[in-house]
């Protein structure tokens, strides 16, 4: 996996590879991505999906050379993140010659409890 980038650092973000292959993203809670007090700020949660999204679609691709724009992207806001560890992973839905389809899933105390998610379309330039 290729080294992230300064929003990445600063919401201080780790990846750990999975048993089955896939990439789990770790936010922790910090200073930097507080909203509300005690509570997750929404573009900390948005950043999180979004570089589940990119991490993996580059992945899947195999090409760091593909440019990836994003065509369209919807977060859906289910619970408010608490003070704690804030996991992310995502799944290529669709992956075709010039579009992919992604989605990415937030959640803290249970995969099966998402607090968001995100469906990103990307346009691929080979």
């Amino acid at each position: 996996m290729r080294e992230l980038p300064p929003y990445a650092h600063l919401l201080q973000l780790r990846s750990e590879r999975r048993e089955d292959g896939s990439v789990l993203f770790v936010m922790p809670f910090h200073d930097d991505v507080v909203g509300r007090p005690d509570y997750l700020h929404g573009g900390a949660i948005a950043g999180l999906l979004e570089f589940a999204a990119y991490s993996t679609l580059l992945e899947r691709v195999g090409d760091e050379r593909l440019a990836m724009k994003p065509i369209t992207v919807t977060v859906d806001y289910m619970l408010g993140g608490r003070d704690r560890d804030t996991f992310a992973c995502a799944t290529v839905e669709r992956l075709g010659t010039r579009i992919a389809n992604v989605e990415a899933f937030a959640w803290q105390k249970d995969r099966a409890t998402p607090i968001a998610s995100a469906r990103m379309n990307f346009l691929l330039e080979r």
